[in-house]
């Protein structure tokens, strides 16, 4: 149970609160991101996982899942009011399936009296929000079976993924290992390249989505994430651009009753549109 102090807003440093939590070994953008977007009320706060020798196999997502609850009831504690979960592959680990999830993000949240999203099931959530039923998937720098495992997981959901490839698949890398070692920071160009080169492989499809987080620098260098990137992509590709980093704050921001600020992709702006 959540302590009764956070109940109180004179107790709290933000009006609101967010907690995110990231993959082991990974210094993550989220935090930052997010706060980039957001008004002043909106605090911030990473946990990452303490996960030694983790290498970002599958299983072992599996043997650290519990990782997750723990951060949720430290973040609980702190007074946080949502917590973030950042990486898509923690969804479809283990064979789990988006029933699977939706079950255990339920359970955990009331436990801790604090709503937990994680980042795969954001995917299918806006979809289902957006009435996108059929789908191309811009698998980006995951493996092959993490790619597969997230086209498994949006099929569970009843989401038509008509389309789906890595960068190794669409041409871009002729070996996975090279796209490994780049550590999630790509060219600037290939994130409008990889979008145009999906839509061209699936032209009617409703939306483009976009696992993980990948990262491109932009001309002076600062790698940047689809939440800086959509707007200009969808007025290239007439497409919707449905990135998982987009979808994690659109529902952090759906459950503070908050909107992001300035410039955004179709998504975030819907939010925009509605919150007072």
């Amino acid at each position: 149970m959540k302590p009764k102090r956070w109940s109180d807003p004179e107790k709290k440093l933000f009006s609101h609160q967010v907690g995110f939590t990231g993959p082991p070994m990974d210094f993550d953008a989220a935090p930052s991101d997010f706060l980039r977007i957001s008004p002043p009320t909106i605090g911030a706060h990473g946990r990452l996982l303490h996960a030694p020798g983790y290498s970002h196999e599958l299983d072992q997502r599996v043997d650290n899942f519990h990782q997750l609850e723990e951060v949720v009831h430290c973040m609980s504690n702190a007074g946080a009011d949502v917590v973030g979960q950042v990486g898509t592959n923690w969804v479809h680990a283990g064979g789990r399936d988006v029933h699977d999830i939706r079950a255990y993000v339920a359970e955990v949240s009331e436990r801790y009296e604090t709503p937990l999203h994680m980042a795969g099931l954001t995917l299918v959530q806006a979809c289902e929000e957006m009435g996108y039923e059929r789908v191309a998937l811009n698998s980006v720098y995951f493996w092959p079976d993490w790619r597969d495992g997230v086209v498994r997981f949006l099929r569970s959901a009843g989401i038509d993924v008509t389309w789906y490839g890595n960068f190794v698949d669409q041409g871009w890398y002729d070996d996975q290992q090279v796209v490994n070692d780049a550590t999630w920071i790509f060219p600037g160009e290939l994130a409008m390249d990889s979008c145009r080169y999906a839509v061209e492989q699936a032209p009617d499809v409703d939306a483009v989505l976009i696992n993980g987080m990948s990262n491109y620098r932009n001309e002076d260098g600062l790698p940047q994430r689809f939440v800086s990137l959509a707007a200009d992509i969808e007025a290239e590709v007439e497409k919707p651009i449905i990135a998982a980093d987009i979808t994690l704050y659109w529902q952090i921001f759906r459950t503070l009753g908050a909107a992001p600020l300035g410039r955004q992709g179709s998504l975030l702006s819907t939010l925009q549109d509605t919150t007072p």
